[in-house]
């Protein structure tokens, strides 16, 4: 039987997606799209970045202090 723990409603510091979304807003800060059309290939290319680097994904979920085995 596996063990479920509830978390708090709404608690981005244990969510890893969070770090994702800020990772990412942190690499478009500087450029300035002049419309949503020119601003997808950006985050495309800058998710697609991510998701090729698995010790960045490994570090968002460190951050959370959370593992992803079980106890």
């Amino acid at each position: 039987m596996a063990d479920h723990r509830k978390l708090p409603p709404y608690a981005p510091d244990l969510n890893p997606v969070e770090g994702v979304w800020a990772h990412l807003k942190k690499s478009l800060a500087n450029l300035a799209p002049h419309t949503i059309e020119a601003l997808a290939p950006l985050v495309k290319n800058r998710l697609r970045s991510i998701q090729r680097r698995p010790e960045i994904l490994d570090g968002f979920i460190a951050g959370t202090g959370l593992t992803l085995e079980s106890p």
